[in-house]
């Protein structure tokens, strides 16, 4: 998925704001966490467009949502200070989807969020270049429209219909199943021959979850992290290593209570180690995975 110019998007549909850190969101070398990131989101683009937008009230009128399918993020530089507010910047689009015979299969609602700051640091001596601007990361949030409570069979929105609302948007994106996520990444290559489960089951409970009554969109990328790791560490490679880029796609939630498990497989790209994985109902490796991740990793 390529990150969109937000310049390129009409001024009611962009915002900016600052994005405060918690203290566990900058590592001991100042770099900001990939999962810091997406917080952006929610209070540049969802507090500010969409929460006044004429498509939140399809929910109330006609039961439909835009589900998080897709989340995209890639991680900058640094030193920052947790002290000192980043600049967001961030907007949103609605497009289209079709199938195979060209038909409109989908509606789309994308997110998109940059994140600046300052050169600093929380605690030492201050950096010489201190003050100077910094790229700290980007986000993608793919979401698609459907009707979550409706029977099976009735839960696909093809149009947004209704006062104010586009129909079928014009704007035309193309639609990436969930499992091409396994794939290898372009000059990459493989270290393992295949997936293979991590050590340890996944465990959730009522810590992991949030107000949508299942496990939180950000904790399945945290998780992977510390297996990717984990992994890293059986195949003897570096482990003091940060994710500086993750794809993560949603196809069914999970819930307190489900043990699962993530079955993962290596990969190197030049001087960046990565992995690939899929997280499944623990003891049925066979099952649809309910969540893919791709995550690369730089020192």
């Amino acid at each position: 998925m390529s990150f969109p110019e937000l310049a390129d998007l009409p001024p009611d549909q962009r915002a900016s704001g600052a994005l405060f850190l918690r203290y566990e969101d900058v590592t001991q070398e100042g770099r900001v966490v990939l999962t810091a990131l997406p917080q952006a989101v929610g209070w540049v683009v969802w507090r500010q467009l969409i929460r006044e937008h004429v498509v939140t009230e399809l929910r109330n009128r006609q039961g439909i949502v835009p589900i998080l399918s897709r989340l995209v993020m890639e991680g900058g530089g640094g030193p920052v200070s947790v002290m000192r507010p980043l600049e967001a910047e961030g907007g949103f689009d609605l497009a289209h989807a079709v199938d195979d015979t060209g038909q409109v299969d989908r509606i789309l609602m994308t997110i998109a969020v940059r994140v600046d700051g300052k050169i600093g640091r929380t605690a030492g001596p201050p950096p010489a270049d201190r003050g100077a601007p910094v790229f700290v990361g980007r986000v993608v949030a793919e979401h698609v429209f459907t009707r979550p409570f409706a029977p099976a069979g009735e839960r696909k929105v093809r149009s947004l219909d209704g006062p104010g609302l586009p129909g079928v948007p014009a704007k035309r994106a193309a639609w990436r199943p969930p499992e091409a996520t396994l794939e290898l990444p372009d000059g990459a290559a493989w270290i393992e021959d295949d997936l293979a489960p991590d050590e340890a089951p996944v465990v959730f409970g009522l810590a992991h979850t949030d107000s949508n009554q299942h496990v939180n969109s950000l904790v399945y990328p945290r998780l992977f992290e510390d297996a990717a790791l984990r992994r890293f560490a059986a195949l003897g490679e570096p482990v003091q290593v940060l994710s500086r880029y993750a794809d993560v796609a949603y196809r069914k939630p999970c819930f307190a209570g489900d043990r699962m498990r993530w079955l993962l497989r290596a990969f190197r790209a030049g001087d960046r180690i990565g992995a690939v994985g899929c997280l499944v109902p623990d003891g049925d490796r066979a099952a649809k995975p309910h969540t893919y991740v791709q995550m690369a990793f730089a020192p």
